[in-house]
């Protein structure tokens, strides 16, 4: 029923089987709001070109302020899906709780500026890029759960690179000790 519930949200994880790699992003604060949010999408864009092999899932926050740099770097084709059957970067609506959990499962890593996601991802093994200068949850940087990359655009393509390319660097996030319990 979830797998149903994320064709029609516009990301069928069908794709991942044979391996494929699930890049979750979600973007939405307003200290990111202007250069920092182009400069995050900027780099999404330049990742999905780099790595054409992984999906890039995202779904957009409902803020015009989070809508607009999306549109005006990826353009429409891409944001209404209209982009072709061999893109690699889904923009989605927002999805519930639970579509959002499994979706978060079925993920390689999480790229996000949220605080709840910082406990909730490693809960699954899933290592998170914290695209924020700060965070209220120094315990998961502490432990190797989290990382703060900011909206720096070379940071996150070195990160999320090293992430997909290494895999002891992906093992030693993944693996890490989370501060918040086993979910």
């Amino acid at each position: 029923a979830l797998q149903e519930q994320l064709k029609k949200a516009g990301y069928d994880t069908d794709r991942l089987k044979e391996g494929k790699k699930l890049v979750l992003i979600t973007g939405h604060r307003r200290e990111n709001f202007g250069d920092g949010f182009v400069n995050m999408c900027n780099a999404i864009k330049t990742l999905t070109e780099k790595y054409p092999e992984v999906d890039f899932v995202y779904p957009m926050h409902l803020n015009p302020n989070v809508r607009k740099p999306i549109l005006e770097i990826f353009g429409e084709e891409a944001v209404s899906g209209r982009s072709g059957r061999d893109r690699n970067i889904f923009f989605i609506e927002p999805l519930e709780y639970l579509p959002f959990v499994f979706l978060m499962e079925q993920t390689t890593l999480v790229l996000t500026d949220s605080g709840g996601i910082q406990e909730e991802a490693p809960g699954l093994g899933k290592p998170v890029l914290v695209i924020r200068d700060t965070t209220e949850r120094p315990e998961a940087v502490d432990a190797g759960t989290v990382k703060l990359v900011g909206t720096n655009y070379n940071l996150i393509i070195s990160e999320v690179s090293l992430l997909l390319d290494n895999e002891d660097y992906y093992s030693s996030m993944a693996q890490a000790n989370n501060p918040y319990g086993d979910g």
